[in-house]
């Protein structure tokens, strides 16, 4: 019975097989025919001649591959890394039971491999921050064989983005794609070095885009590929089936940690790459749009208890006291529903838009506060390095659970206790002093320590005003206003 299934698999993957690629070779005929029309986007383009017209059933992506290939290049980094010597050393009894090579810290050398796309031909690479981060000696392979050492121009970490530069002319180029254009289910081609083999190009499929919260980086908008990306493969090229660049391959989703290509692997949008890369070059740095407001998601919990008829959006759940949100009147619990004419799905979405603004701009917002529809127009600032995280969503009111406020127990929130747990002085309400284990409190995610600031949007300064108002909620939904590690985020309870 296995056979029979897998001869029917093969057979029916083969048909399906045909039928893809003979869709994409009439698309790109048509393509071909079409593009001709539309200006390239990018001067890097415009100096490359589109593959896709070569394509044909024999040769497959043959053209693709020969185009791009001598654009992406392998990187070898290394750095010096100290061994710490172990604590129990330090004491004299022990010192004389060990070498003197035992005593003291130990110098090693670590090596990382990596890819790399070369993007001017006057030697300006685009590659992973991590592929590089705080390498004291870097190697560019060519496809050619050739080498050169590349110095870091400069880094992001917080969109892993690192550009370098090797001091030679008239280099092969990767033209620039437009990463807002590629839709789900076109064909992707990942090209890098995974595990330091050698060039290698596997083909894909998108399989989703605007992928964001996974944790892997502070901003994310990832491009997410079936195409093979493995251990090397990072900061390598994501190409369409024209071979423009639309992405720069960062991380893979892979299971039971064995750290090998599970299908899943995520790409930095180029669009991205390349903003982060011309403020490197013009500027020496990256800076970013700052609203100095704290967000968080709209659940259907939260919509219905701020009065929304939809779902998306972003909460503001803590206002900046001076900053450029409440300069322009934003307040708490007003609920951002649109930007500049596009509405706002989801956080992450309104995060990155907001960050990719330049410092100085004006930015509309259309926001619901009350119920009501408001329009507001806020002079983005440049947000702070210490203040990277001020417009994070902190984890809390995900409506993940029902929970109701039984098994809490709270007291007033003195100047004492207050500096004895680390709260700021401007803070006030009941600080949570206990939650039942298993208990719908714990489950609902309130910890010892949190501070409840509000219920059902009105203020608890102390222990009798939080019992006043508990009271009176009976069986309906709890509205609370957490704060948590100095952030304040807007949680929804259900009875």
């Amino acid at each position: 019975m296995k056979n029979i299934v897998s001869r029917l698999g093969f057979k029916f993957g083969a048909f399906v097989t045909a039928a893809c690629v003979l869709g994409f070779l009439l698309g790109s005929a048509y393509s071909a025919r079409t593009s001709a029309a539309s200006p390239q986007s990018t001067k890097a383009n415009s100096t490359v001649p589109a593959a896709a017209g070569n394509i044909s059933w024999q040769d497959g992506f043959a053209p693709v591959a020969a185009r791009d290939l001598p654009a992406v290049v392998n990187i070898s980094s290394s750095k010096t890394v100290r061994s710490p010597m172990m604590p129990f050393l330090d004491d004299p009894f022990f010192q004389q039971f060990f070498d003197r090579q035992f005593q003291v810290p130990r110098e090693q050398r670590a090596k990382s491999l990596g890819s790399g796309v070369i993007v001017t031909s006057d030697g300006y690479i685009l590659t992973n921050d991590h592929v590089v981060n705080g390498a004291e000696d870097i190697t560019v392979a060519l496809a050619d064989k050739r080498e050169f050492k590349a110095k870091i121009v400069g880094t992001d970490t917080r969109t892993d983005i690192a550009v370098l530069k090797v001091n030679v002319s008239n280099l092969p180029v990767l033209g620039f794609g437009d990463s807002s254009k590629v839709r789900v289910g076109e064909f992707a081609i990942a090209i890098g070095n995974p595990f330091g083999i050698g060039q290698t190009v596997t083909m894909g499929i998108i399989s989703a885009i605007g992928r964001g919260n996974l944790g892997i980086e502070d901003y994310e908008d990832f491009i997410q590929t079936d195409a093979a990306i493995n251990p090397g493969n990072s900061g390598g090229a994501l190409v369409d089936c024209r071979g423009d660049l639309i992405g720069i391959n960062t991380a893979i989703l892979s299971g039971q940690g064995g750290g090998g290509n599970q299908g899943i692997g995520f790409a930095i949008p180029v669009n991205m790459a390349r903003q982060v890369m011309d403020q490197i070059l013009k500027k020496g740095k990256v800076t970013r749009g700052y609203l100095g407001a704290w967000i968080q998601p709209v659940t259907p919990e939260i919509a219905k208890a701020f009065n929304i008829k939809e779902t998306g959006g972003a909460l503001l759940s803590d206002i900046e006291p001076g900053g450029p949100a409440a300069k322009a009147g934003l307040q708490r619990g007003d609920v951002v529903t649109e930007i500049d004419g596009q509405r706002v799905d989801d956080t992450n979405a309104f995060r990155l838009k907001l960050s990719m603004t330049a410092p100085g701009s004006t930015v509309y917002l259309k926001i619901n506060r009350n119920g009501s529809e408001k329009d507001v127009s806020v002079t983005v600032g440049e947000m702070p390095a210490k203040d990277e995280e001020a417009i994070a969503d902190d984890g809390l009111g995900q409506g993940t659970g029902s929970a109701a406020l039984k098994g809490l127990t709270v007291d007033t929130l003195t100047p004492q206790l207050a500096r004895r747990l680390g709260i700021s002085e401007r803070i006030s309400g009941v600080v949570i002093t206990d939650v039942g284990p298993g208990s719908p409190a714990e489950r609902a995610g309130l910890a010892r320590g949190d501070v409840i600031e509000e219920l059902n949007r009105k203020p608890v300064s102390s222990l009798r005003e939080f019992e006043q108002v508990v009271l009176g909620l009976g069986d309906r939904p709890v509205l609370l206003l957490i704060s948590r590690n100095g952030k304040t985020s807007f949680m929804v309870i259900e009875p």
